[in-house]
């Protein structure tokens, strides 16, 4: 029994973290509490608790049962097709710190260090069902914005221009955009005024966004009534599409603000309002806010790019 406790208990703790996984995800559709926290909480502290229930073990073993069930954990996400490369790695921080807390913790239960086995699985169990019942109410309810702003060296009248439709943007030289994150590549628009339909085109699909303000050449501001998958996912054995490309992260509504600072140089501001549907949405407004400021930067260092070859032409 001693020989093979620490396979069983890794064994046992990705069994149980798999079907945790699939309750949240698959029957309760959220990706939260329970998958960022509660299960690599459990990868790092059940191997660890239940190994120091037959034979001692030193904190550094604690440490190595836990990543090693980790690892084993992602490898498994990945051969059995149900995550993406990009998305563990980004996650990646979260899943390392809960895992070391856990294996910590089962460390110094060991013993008569903390509590009784009973006491324990009774803890873990309220937990599981707390933190599932928390993600089940916890729906996000405000808007996010996310704001970008540059100077553009040309008359506002042009800076407009650009802004209202522009042409095909160079391939992207952020790393951010090699690996499997949707970015623009065009910007078209049937109609003028408030009613039309401006689509910002990306590499997964097109942003239909029907105009609700046009202050020619002050304010753009637009809905966005249809949207394409955020990213299409890198799995080194299959093509994945996992749930939370489909509606966990929703644009709302976005504008450009254009604000004249003298007659050959204009401020360009682009907003972004959005909401994310996974937890803690602090971590992961981190990851959101960070990528919709690179695609801001794109599509606006490229009308900065367009306005200022006008003005440069005209002179």
């Amino acid at each position: 029994m001693k020989k093979n406790i620490e396979t069983i208990s890794i064994l046992f703790t990705l069994i149980l973290s798999f079907l945790l996984g699939i309750i949240s995800i698959e029957i309760l559709g959220e990706y939260g509490w329970t998958i960022f926290v509660l299960i690599p909480f459990l990868i790092g502290f059940i191997p660890s608790f239940v190994t120091s229930k037959v034979k001692e073990i030193s904190r550094n073993k604690s440490y190595q049962l836990g990543f090693i069930t980790l690892g084993f954990a992602c490898l498994g996400l990945l051969i059995f097709a149900l995550e993406g490369l990009i998305c563990i790695i980004m996650a990646s921080p979260i899943l390392v710190l809960l895992t070391l807390l856990g294996a910590y913790l089962g460390y110094i239960s060991q013993g008569k260090k903390v509590m009784n086995s009973t006491n324990t699985i009774a803890i873990l169990l309220l937990a599981t069902i707390g933190l599932m019942s928390f993600d089940r109410m916890n729906e996000p309810k405000d808007l996010i914005p996310v704001r970008t702003t540059i100077v553009v060296n040309a008359p506002i009248e042009d800076v407009w221009t650009n802004v209202v439709t522009f042409n095909k943007i160079d391939e992207p030289t952020d790393w951010i955009f090699n690996t499997g994150i949707s970015y623009p590549t065009d910007a078209t628009i049937e109609g003028e005024g408030v009613g039309a339909i401006r689509y910002c085109n990306f590499t997964t699909g097109s942003f239909v966004e029907p105009i609700t303000t046009w202050n020619e050449p002050n304010l753009l501001e637009f809905d966005v009534k249809e949207q394409p998958i955020p990213m299409n996912e890198m799995n080194p054995f299959w093509d994945v599409h996992p749930p939370h490309l489909d509606g966990y992260f929703r644009s709302y509504k976005g504008q450009f603000k254009l604000t004249k600072i003298d007659d050959t140089t204009t401020q360009l501001e682009g907003t972004t309002w959005y909401q994310v549907d996974i937890t803690p949405e602090i971590y992961w407004k981190y990851w959101s806010d960070f990528i919709i400021h690179r695609i801001h930067k794109r599509v606006l260092n490229h009308i900065k790019k367009e306005a200022e070859e006008v003005e440069k032409r005209i002179n």
